[in-house]
């Protein structure tokens, strides 16, 4: 009974420990989310004001591209 409890016990604590870390990732990516989303209305905002119907999304401004890369070039996920 007691190993057992204890390889429940170590289960466990891998399973905290793995929450937490896809609870950081899920983290970076919505900050990753809000800056594209912001960036997205800034476009619309200025496609706006300068009478372009279709913002050219295609061109990254500084902060999303860097928000975009340092997130994605972090760590990669150990399976």
């Amino acid at each position: 009974m007691e190993k057992l409890n204890s390889k429940l016990y170590l289960e466990n604590c891998y399973i905290m420990q793995e929450n937490e870390r896809l609870r950081k990732k899920a983290e970076l990516l919505n900050q990753e989310n809000q800056a594209l989303l912001n960036e997205l209305k800034q476009r619309l905002a200025e496609a706006a004001v300068t009478g372009n119907s279709i913002p050219d999304l295609n061109m990254s401004s500084s902060s999303a591209a860097a928000t975009s890369k340092g997130s994605k070039s972090g760590k990669k996920s150990k399976k």
